[in-house]
């Protein structure tokens, strides 16, 4: 077992970019945005549109240069190198938001893009060193743990955050306007505080390669993105896990997401928009640790196909949406899903994962979740444009559920399992690995 010191200091990596998540992307950004659209002009159905499609877009950024990163960063070493690069990068984009007003809804565009990159790339390299701390159902615990932590972190600022926008005049603040401003800048100070642990504790995992030559580690990444495009499908029952990940994962992302834009579209205020968020941190710090549990009697791949049923029905559930007491019966039932469904995602595919070649697997794995994350918003975007209204695209979403659920039933994990740990041995012994499962 490593050391319990850097086993803490990864998971509260989790608390500190979860603010980001919460009142960034799920509460304060998206209706900020379709503010300042409005503000310039667009429509209230088409700025719920863009959203989608600025979201979309991020996503698309961090899909095309997730498996050369991560192929770069075991290549030469240097993952929390490259963690504090982006996670900076995603600070000081974050920081930044406090800059907008009046119309400057693509300004706001530019910066959230920049922001997300950050955001996600930074987690490629933060999940990628998961297989160095942990092993077997430890992994689930620890990855259950992170997502818990992180609920807790991304609750406790949406709560300081909702209580300087409710009540600004508390907190010797001017207005609304400049509490969510000042909201903005909190997040960027608290990921930035809470990430220094994870930097300081966490130990480098070797490099799959020794090569000094800087120079080259770029066109080295291509070289190696393409190996593995062709080496992954041996992994046989690892493939299967990614394209069940990137379907179902693809509607957990756009629920997510979207959720305030639609609320926002559909009337419900500021104040109970931010509060059914906080319901959601608050009910998500114990389910997650249930589903660890519940993982360690099941089994994590039973654990994640239950998650998706929920999810199913609040898809349903978001079309009929007509009053605040139902998005806060939504935001709850979200709550007692999403981190689980994530948490046993994670760990389940780092269990099939080489420990020599994480870092390039876990770029697939983000390519998986944030390529095929596209859709979703793209979806929610097209129809909300073509009917007038996003409740169509909430209920379309069922579909990534059932077939994600219905892929994921197909995934020998066993021989998953088995496949990475014979690559290990093999890459021990200098030999070229057994890559089938």
């Amino acid at each position: 077992m490593s050391d319990p010191r850097a086993r803490r200091a990864w998971c509260l990596y989790d608390w500190a970019n979860s603010a980001f998540a919460t009142t960034i992307m799920a509460a304060l950004f998206p209706p900020f945005f379709r503010e300042l659209a409005i503000s310039a002009g667009v429509e209230a159905a088409d700025a719920t549109a863009l959203w989608g499609y600025v979201t979309a877009a991020a996503l698309t950024l961090v899909a095309i240069s997730a498996p050369i990163l991560g192929a770069v960063a075991d290549l030469k070493g240097g993952r929390k190198r490259f963690l504090a690069f982006f996670a900076g990068l995603g600070i000081l984009m974050t920081a930044l938001f406090a800059t907008l007003g009046g119309d400057s809804w693509r300004a706001a565009a530019m910066l959230f893009i920049g922001a997300n990159v950050g955001f996600a790339a930074s987690i490629i390299f933060y999940e990628s060193l998961l297989p160095s701390l942990a092993q077997g159902a430890d992994m689930d615990r620890l990855s259950t743990r992170a997502y818990g932590l992180g609920y807790g972190g991304g609750g406790l600022l949406l709560i300081i955050n909702l209580m300087w926008v409710l009540h600004p005049e508390w907190f010797a603040m001017p207005d609304r306007g400049f509490a969510v401003r000042a909201s903005f800048v909190s997040v960027a100070v608290w990921w930035g505080v809470f990430s220094i642990p994870l930097l300081r504790h966490v130990p480098e995992p070797k490099a799959a390669a020794d090569g000094t030559d800087q120079s080259r580690s770029v066109w080295d990444g291509f070289r190696r993105l393409g190996r593995t495009f062709r080496e992954i499908r041996r992994y046989r029952a690892l493939s299967v896990m990614l394209a069940a990940y990137w379907i179902y994962n693809d509607g957990i992302g756009t629920i997510v997401k979207m959720a305030t834009a639609y609320g926002s579209e559909m009337g419900i205020g500021m104040t109970d928009l931010i509060g059914a968020l906080v319901l959601t941190q608050l009910v998500g710090i114990p389910c997650s640790l249930a589903f660890g549990r519940l993982a360690g009697r099941i089994g994590p791949r039973p654990a994640i196909m239950a998650a998706l049923v929920v999810y199913a029905a609040i898809s349903v559930g978001g079309y009929f949406m007509a009053t605040a007491l139902h998005f806060y019966i939504l935001a709850g039932l979200v709550g007692t899903v999403q981190g689980g469904a994530q948490a046993l995602s994670r760990s389940l595919f780092a269990s099939m994962v080489p420990r020599h070649r994480s870092a390039e697997f876990f770029g697939f794995y983000s390519t998986s979740g944030k390529l095929a994350g596209i859709a979703g918003p793209l979806i929610f975007g097209v129809v909300s444009q073509l009917t007038g209204t996003g409740r169509l695209g909430i209920v379309a979403l069922v579909v990534f559920f059932l077939a994600g659920g219905w892929l994921l039933s197909r995934v020998d994990v066993a021989a998953g399992q088995a496949a990475a740990r014979a690559a290990e041995a093999s890459e021990t012994a200098g030999g070229p690995g057994l890559e089938s499962g």
